[in-house]
């Protein structure tokens, strides 16, 4: 037969298995495939929306940074004269405002000592003990010229510095500039010899009395004191003195900063007899008036920026386009909260302007907002005070010995009104000593070699090391300031930080000494005295009062105290503040204190949020990562489901085959079977 049956059907082994299988494949794969290529393509287009809505975000919290800092709306500016006789360093915001005429008559000095003469500054001196520096006044004789009083001043430590036989001139300068107590060593060359020059801090009132400690070696050419005056006083110490608008001040440095509020100069040089100079100092409105241009032009481009990502935009071409973050809830509610809080009353407003309106800033149907020109300049001509307080932080207390501050959690803190008493007032760490026994007829004399006027004493847990009075009293104050000084200046107290205020009651003939550190870790003790110490009423056996913690309520909610520092419960609405407390303000009873961040400060703190590690930008950016991770392990599941599907079609395929190859070799054998049949006619 030239046709067989099976041939005619159209079967057999023409047919291109391998390309049949992976077109049914890719088929099947097809719907499947698209509908992850779509899911991973709008979810890549979020992230991207989150990425362009974070820059949108921090370019606008950017425009905040001026607004938020108070200073901006206490700027000043100062004309100030061309002259030579003072210097204007700066001014700073919130300088006094006003015009003032200054004349110098006197500019401040230091006192100089220069030590005898050496024939080389590196060799050792030979001589030993120690030295105690003290600053003060002196007076000098009319005649003579010569020091004869000298007045202790208890603002500034003393200074002790221990002399070992190998310390040369140089040594001791070292070990006078390490102290860091504002005297300044040097060794000054003065034709073949070598002298040491100490100049003592500018001001008649910190000049430098010297003494030497008793059984010192060779210390007496260092002495400078009412009796000996072995040092050479080259330069003696004196106040700058000047007039500012009639009135005369002191001061003991030409660098001054605390006459005019906020305003810093130098005095160069006296000027001449009846020479005044004219300052001006004016507030400067330009560089606000610019801040809030500036943050509402910035909050108008935010504005514009996230209403494209979360809506739709036309193209080039009038094609609708969809915004990144279209339907997206969260981005919009941050931007919606973002909108309400520039257009709502700001939390925590203490009166004066509490919204943008008050200052005509107005938010348009848009969601954009414009300046009122009117408005705004009436703000500005009339009310400028009050603008601090709409945009910046402001924070206050109806208590005056409270003082509110924003601490390291200050984020947290939600802005409002807090009442709060206080239950116990700070304390001090001191301890009294016993009635002196010296009357002070007759100085109290502690230079006298042979006598024993030491002690130890601790202060907040430090230990001093071992106090040596040498001077001579002529009262009971001189004592006081002097026990003051040589305290303060202990090294070992002086490294730990620790200090303390010795005072004087004439009435009960009692030193006291009070830490200067406030709470539970303040106390004061005698940890050795010599006995003549007890002509001053000081012996180890004194004891002493530990200071207390404040103690308080923060809207009913019990505070924790540390020293004079209360802070609100963990967690509670005014967590973040804390209240700085003087003595005396349980005295005043029950008050409030109220916090405000200002606009600018809301709006940062607002974009801090959701720009954190924990907050929404984050949170939804972590969600959308997750589901592109699911969409590749979607992706890998259909992979290994269409290579069984693939699998199973050409098994199908070869099993088809197999029948077909089966049928064809069947039609083989049939081939000619009429021809062979017996009794078949032939044609």
């Amino acid at each position: 037969m030239a046709d067989n049956i099976i041939s005619s059907l159209g079967a057999g082994s023409g047919i291109d298995i391998k390309s049949l299988v992976t077109q049914l494949t890719a088929v099947e794969r097809a719907p499947q495939e698209q509908r992850l290529d779509t899911r991973k393509e709008k979810l890549e287009a979020q992230i991207s929306g989150y990425g362009q809505l974070r820059s949108a975000f921090d370019t606008f919290k950017g425009s905040l940074t001026a607004l938020s800092n108070g200073d901006l709306f206490n700027a000043r500016s100062a004309t100030v004269p061309n002259s030579d006789v003072i210097t204007a360093n700066a001014v700073e915001p919130g300088a006094q405002t006003g015009s003032y005429k200054i004349e110098v008559l006197e500019v401040a000095s230091a006192q100089s000592l220069a030590m005898s003469a050496q024939p080389d500054n590196k060799a050792a001196l030979s001589k030993s003990g120690d030295l105690t520096i003290r600053f003060g006044d002196w007076t000098y004789d009319g005649g003579t010229g010569a020091p004869s009083n000298f007045t202790l001043n208890d603002d500034r430590d003393a200074l002790t510095i221990s002399i070992e036989a190998s310390d040369s001139l140089t040594s001791i300068a070292d070990k006078i500039n390490a102290s860091d107590a504002g005297v300044q060593a040097a060794v000054v060359k003065v034709d073949d010899q070598y002298q040491l020059m100490l100049t003592a801090p500018s001001g008649q009132s910190s000049a430098m009395e010297i003494t030497a400690s008793a059984g010192s070696v060779g210390l007496d050419d260092f002495v400078f004191d009412a009796t000996t005056q072995n040092a050479n006083e080259t330069q003696q110490g004196q106040d700058a003195q000047l007039k500012v608008n009639g009135l005369e001040v002191r001061r003991e440095t030409n660098e001054i900063d605390d006459v005019i509020e906020g305003f810093a100069f130098t005095l160069n040089k006296k000027g001449t007899a009846g020479e005044s100079l004219n300052f001006s100092i004016t507030a400067d409105k330009t560089a606000p008036d610019q801040a809030i241009r500036d943050f509402v032009e910035a909050y108008n481009s935010f504005q514009k920026t996230t209403a494209e990502l979360v809506g739709y935009t036309r193209d080039e071409d009038d094609n609708l386009v969809r915004g990144g973050l279209a339907g997206d809830s969260t981005a919009r509610t941050m931007i919606n909260r973002m909108r309400e809080q520039i257009g709502g009353i700001l939390p925590g407003a203490q009166g004066g302007f509490t919204a943008l309106t008050n200052v005509g800033i107005r938010t348009e149907r848009d969601g954009s907002l414009t300046i009122n020109e009117t408005d705004f300049k009436n703000a500005f001509d009339n009310n400028f005070n009050l603008l601090e307080g709409l945009f910046a932080s402001k924070m206050s207390s109806t208590n005056s010995a409270v003082e509110v501050n924003a601490g390291t959690f200050a984020s947290r803190a939600t802005a409002g009104t807090y009442d709060v008493e206080i239950t116990q007032d700070p304390t001090r760490g001191q301890i009294a000593g016993n009635a002196l026994t010296h009357d002070f007829s007759a100085p109290l004399d502690a230079s006298d070699p042979a006598a024993d006027y030491s002690f130890k004493i601790n202060v907040d847990g430090t230990n001093s090391s071992l106090i040596q009075l040498t001077g001579t009293y002529a009262n009971a104050d001189e004592l006081r300031a002097d026990l003051q000084a040589r305290i303060n200046g202990d090294s070992s107290l002086k490294a730990a930080g620790v200090a303390l205020d010795v005072s004087y009651d004439t009435g009960t003939n009692q030193f006291s000494f009070v830490s200067r550190e406030y709470g539970s870790i303040s106390n004061v003790s005698f940890t050795a005295a010599s006995t003549q110490m007890a002509e001053m009423g000081i012996d180890t056996a004194l004891t002493g009062t530990q200071g207390l913690d404040v103690k308080g309520t923060i809207n009913g909610v019990e505070g924790f105290g540390a020293g004079n520092v209360l802070l609100p419960a963990v967690d509670s609405p005014a967590y973040g503040l804390n209240l700085t407390i003087g003595e005396g303000a349980t005295a005043q009873g029950a008050f409030q204190i109220s916090f405000s961040r200002g606009v600018a400060g809301e709006l940062s703190n607002m974009i801090e949020n959701f720009m954190s590690s924990t907050g929404s930008i984050k949170t939804r950016e972590s969600s959308i990562q997750k589901q592109l991770d699911s969409i590749k392990e979607e992706r890998s599941t259909l992979d290994r489901r269409m290579e069984g599907f693939q699998a199973r079609l050409m098994s199908q395929f070869m099993a088809m085959e197999n029948i077909v190859n089966s049928l064809n070799d069947t039609g083989s054998q049939l081939e000619g079977i009429n021809d062979r049949l017996p009794f078949t006619a032939s044609n």
